[in-house]
């Protein structure tokens, strides 16, 4: 869950967070992109997985529930989401290690994690930070690591691209820019991940999401 620029009240704050979950959970189709993200990522008993941008955890309680043997890490800038995100954890009894960092700068040695995984995330960046970001991914992924990313990306239809119009809106044509015409790839494969593929998209009430993945050689 990205911070976005400028001051909220923290009551603000607070109900934005709580909200958060009901509303993605109602506006994305969460639980079928989220099931098909984890899916595609092949996680197995004995792997390193990190969910880049985790907000409030729903993704890696569910790669944890899925894969027991999995060890999962969360980050995300963002200590209320966190705070959140470790008592779903806890109230399922589920070991996993949320740390709070940006993803510019990842706080994990080189060639920490099998799999990265993040989702609707990279639109909240602007253009040099998802290049610095993607740098970092490479960095912490070991080789034959995989990237699997799901976030909006070049529409397919016209109602699509009308409907997307709000996320634009809502979290900026600066930062969504990118992603919206379809370049996030290029930028995946700039950082020198290699087999880089778009593997679907999903409709939903805001436009289109994209799945990507990419493997760090």
């Amino acid at each position: 869950m990205a911070e976005q620029a400028g001051y909220v009240p923290a009551l603000g704050r607070d109900r934005l967070t709580a909200l958060y979950d009901p509303v993605v959970r109602l506006t994305t189709r969460e639980r079928s992109f989220k099931a098909r993200l984890l899916d595609q990522a092949a996680l197995a008993d004995g792997r390193r997985m990190l969910d880049l941008g985790c907000g409030t955890g729903t993704l890696a309680i569910w790669a944890k529930r899925r894969v027991p043997g999995l060890r999962v890490h969360g980050l995300d800038g963002d200590a209320k989401v966190l705070a959140r995100a470790r008592a779903k954890a806890a109230r399922e009894g589920l070991e996993i290690e949320f740390d709070q960092g940006l993803s510019q700068e990842l706080p994990y040695p080189a060639e920490s994690f099998d799999r990265v995984l993040t989702s609707l995330f990279f639109h909240h960046l602007r253009d040099a930070d998802k290049e610095r970001t993607l740098a970092e991914v490479h960095r912490v992924l070991r080789p034959g690591g995989e990237l699997h990313v799901a976030d909006w990306g070049a529409q397919p239809d016209r109602l699509m691209s009308a409907l997307s119009l709000s996320i634009r809106t809502l979290d900026g044509h600066e930062p969504t820019r990118a992603n919206f015409a379809g370049e996030l790839p290029e930028m995946v494969a700039r950082a020198g991940f290699t087999g880089v593929a778009t593997t679907g998209t999903l409709r939903t009430v805001y436009g289109a999401l994209s799945f990507y993945r990419a493997t760090r050689s």
